[in-house]
């Protein structure tokens, strides 16, 4: 809604009502309204522009539209420029500024390889006009400040020094792509210490979620750095469902899509294995909320892919939780309407991980729950525990003892509290942090910390 603070009586004005499908955000600049909305080609997202005086849909222009591939992410208006965070074809982070006085003076700057997240500083909170402030960090590198001369076109590092001077990076970030099942190429980010030749033997962790639109939370955290330190390469699979490539890649992986999603997780770890990253036995995979709904679906079709897997506040119920619309996580718009459709019902029911388990040997699996989480029901968690366990010891009774080493561990961690993102107090996000960190290195070997890497002073 638009209000004009020069007059008397404040009464808010409706830019644009409501229409389906239809999204937007808005910002000021003099007498015109900026506009990211997904009008673009393929519902994706373009900069418009409309008069204050006619703000509605039907005087809006484009101003400008990224090449195929490309995704916005953010937009900002810093004095007379619109300044655009995008996600390139390669799944990198850059900027387009564009110049609100002259639209056709656009250009792109290319940010630090590493990059994997992006904090804007407010343009009313910066320093000067016309300096875009933020900070760049990755799942191991702790946020770097940096600002851009939008006149100039110059990117500098907070000492004032332009941003791609020569400087030795401890840590490699490797940009990787999957094919998946349908020919679909699933972008993948392999963090790691030593180049990937070197690979062959450490334990890798992977993270997933691929739901509602979100990109995968890769800001910086110790403990990603700390594995690091230890030997250990990191994976992040940007699946379908999620928004990496922009709002087609949400629809794609979501409702009757949500399949793919699976089917590119298995694509990510058959590419990380057969480019020497790993093995299936030395991996394991970690995820929160939804991004359970692909790693339980794998670990029932495919269960010698990995090792281990660490899940917090998982959903692992779909079929059971969209049957009944009065559960927190009611959402058919994602995950399709099992009730009324009976094509969403098959779909749903094909991949559900909770309605798929089968007897055989699991991958060991840590559940934390939370007792109140208001999202994800604890009753679906302690019902898929209790059948995953009934499976393994299904299987085992049917098994010579010689057939396998050793039986899974299925841990359930259920822990007070209502927060579905995790405890707020710090020392219980510790223990939770020292619990996962314990079984993994358990349940792949690494009884004892690796040896640090020595690092040149």
């Amino acid at each position: 809604m638009l209000v004009d603070a020069t007059k008397s009586h404040l009464e808010p004005l409706v830019i644009q009502p409501r229409q389906l499908d239809l999204l937007y955000h808005v910002e000021h600049w003099k007498g015109w309204l900026i506009i990211l909305a997904n009008t673009g080609p393929a519902k994706e997202y373009q900069v418009m522009q409309s008069p204050i005086s006619e703000p509605s849909m039907a005087s809006w222009v484009s101003l400008f539209s990224p090449g195929l591939g490309t995704a916005i992410k953010d937009m900002d208006v810093v004095g007379d420029y619109c300044l655009l965070v995008v996600n390139t074809p390669a799944c990198t982070l850059a900027l387009t500024v564009m110049s609100l006085s002259n639209p056709k003076e656009t250009y792109s700057i290319q940010l630090p390889s590493w990059a994997c997240a992006i904090e804007t500083k407010k343009p009313g909170l910066a320093d000067q006009q016309d300096v875009f402030e933020f900070l760049l960090s990755s799942p191991v590198h702790p946020p770097v400040p940096f600002s851009l001369d939008l006149r100039k076109g110059l990117l500098l590092s907070a000492t004032g020094k332009q941003a791609f001077s020569k400087s030795q990076e401890k840590y490699f970030t490797t940009r990787l792509q999957a094919c998946s099942q349908d020919g679909t190429l699933v972008p993948v980010t392999l963090l790691h210490a030593v180049p990937v030749e070197d690979l062959s033997s450490v334990p890798l962790l992977v993270h997933v979620y691929g739901a509602y639109g979100r990109d995968l939370n890769m800001e910086f955290c110790p403990v990603k750095r700390f594995l690091l330190e230890q030997g250990w390469a990191l994976a992040y699979c940007h699946i379908r469902g999620g928004g990496e490539r922009g709002l087609s890649w949400h629809r794609k992986g979501k409702g009757e899509g949500k399949e793919k999603g699976v089917e590119d997780l298995q694509a990510c770890l058959h590419e990380l294995f057969s480019r020497g990253v790993s093995f299936p036995s030395l991996a394991a995979l970690t995820a929160c909320s939804a991004g359970a709904v692909p790693v339980g679906a794998l670990c029932n079709r495919k269960p010698n892919m990995m090792r281990a897997v660490a899940l917090q506040a998982p959903f692992l119920d779909v079929l059971g939780t969209m049957e009944k619309p009065s559960l927190p996580l009611e959402d058919r718009d994602e995950w399709g309407d099992p009730v009324g459709n009976l094509s969403h019902r098959h779909i749903i029911a094909s991949y559900c991980p909770l309605h798929n388990i089968t007897p055989q040997l699991y991958p060991s699996m840590l559940l934390t729950a939370y007792s109140g989480d208001p999202r994800v029901p604890l009753e679906g968690v302690l019902r898929y525990t209790k059948l995953v366990k009934k499976a393994i010891r299904s299987h085992i009774s049917t098994t010579s003892k010689s057939d396998f080493e050793q039986a899974p561990n299925i841990v359930l961690n259920v822990q007070p509290g209502v927060n579905h993102l995790g405890p707020d107090d710090l020392v219980q996000t510790l223990h939770e942090e020292a619990f996962k960190l314990a079984f993994l290195y358990a349940e792949l070997g690494l009884d004892t910390l690796l040896p640090r890497r020595r690092r040149k002073s």
